[in-house]
């Protein structure tokens, strides 16, 4: 019943639209703050984001780029409901690494001056939301200071490099959703070589900005179980192909493998990532592809030690990522394993 769905989402829209459910705040952006459950606060800068400064295939060294490989075949089924549909509706969060905090957290000390529009709970110990229309002449502080961060010389200083084009926004969520909108894009712009795009509503996308440096904003590893498995033929292969050890002294790519609940740290001396859990995926999507057993990915070591008293089965608990690894390693690598934070 897909073509039901997608007729029930766009009548949805339509219903919207017609009984005047939005209100129109033109040339905008809005600051947000989530109030999580927690009490941590997570702010935000909602705006549109240019799909011509977006490139989403690997290696790609565009100014907005994805941090995990994009899985081409999820795109046509979203652009399906795209099509037709009269709002811009998406999940889609983009960091900036703004260590000076010149950003968002400008907008924060101004906010008691703008217009609230915006102030109400969510369901499911979501906590609440507050927003604020962020006018043109405030806007244009924000513009100089993402005009900062993109400014090709500060940038290849930051990082200690030279001559590479500035990544400034990385995917922090939704990286298909943005997929989409940029795939949806393309095909207009294909179907009608003739007509200018480049005012189309279609060439932007709705995200919002969050400061990588965010305290609300944790890094938290997502673990990985294989069953299924000869685990002593498994850590045999690992040992050849990572150079595992368990004398981890001088290795900088650490982590655990559990057996039967019992954990055992070693170290990787033969690095294929900046990450440890680069090295390590590279290896189990090998194996797992030549030997057909299946893999998990995990959050909580507790579960991990549950899962691997079972039979055939083995569990890896890895280090949290650092959130100063993020740029660096999409910089580098091109994009992060998946299933990395």
């Amino acid at each position: 019943d897909v073509e039901k769905r997608i007729e029930k989402i766009h009548s949805a829209m339509d219903k919207g639209i017609k009984d005047n459910v939005f209100e129109e705040y033109k040339n905008s952006m809005i600051y947000l703050e989530r109030v999580q459950d927690d009490g941590e606060i997570r702010a935000g800068i909602v705006g549109c984001i240019d799909l011509e400064d977006y490139d989403y295939s690997k290696g790609s060294d565009s100014l907005v780029r994805a941090t995990e490989a994009t899985v081409v075949e999820r795109i046509p089924p979203r652009i399906a409901v795209r099509r037709g549909a009269k709002l811009e509706l998406p999940h889609i969060m983009i960091l900036i690494d703004d260590e000076e905090r010149t950003v968002v957290e400008k907008v924060e000390k101004i906010k008691d001056k703008l217009q609230k529009v915006y102030d109400f709970t969510l369901m499911q110990r979501g906590g609440s939301l507050r927003g604020w229309v962020i006018d043109e002449e405030n806007q244009k502080g924000i513009i100089d200071a993402l005009a900062g961060l993109e400014d090709p010389e500060n940038f290849n200083k930051k990082y200690g490099l030279n001559g590479c084009a500035p990544l400034v926004y990385a995917m922090g969520d939704g990286n298909h959703s943005l997929a989409t909108a940029k795939a949806f894009y393309e095909e207009l712009k294909k179907s009608s070589p003739d007509k200018d795009m480049s005012n189309h509503p279609a060439r932007y996308a709705l995200v919002e900005i969050v400061n990588l440096h965010s305290p609300a904003l944790k890094f938290e590893a997502i673990h990985r179980i294989v069953t299924d498995v000869n685990t002593e033929d498994l850590l045999e292969k690992m040992t050849q192909v990572l150079g595992i050890t368990e004398n981890t002294d001088n290795c900088e790519q650490k982590m655990e493998y559990v057996i039967k609940g019992k954990r055992t740290s070693v170290g990787i001396t033969k690095v294929y990532s900046k990450l440890t859990v680069g090295s390590l995926q590279q290896f189990l999507d090998d194996y797992i592809a030549e030997n057909g057993c299946k893999i998990d990915y995990i959050h909580g070591t507790d579960v991990i030690e549950k899962l691997s008293m079972s039979d055939n089965s083995i569990g890896f608990i890895l280090p949290d990522m650092e959130k100063s690894e993020l740029f660096p390693t999409v910089i580098s690598d091109g994009a992060l394993p998946r299933k990395t934070f």
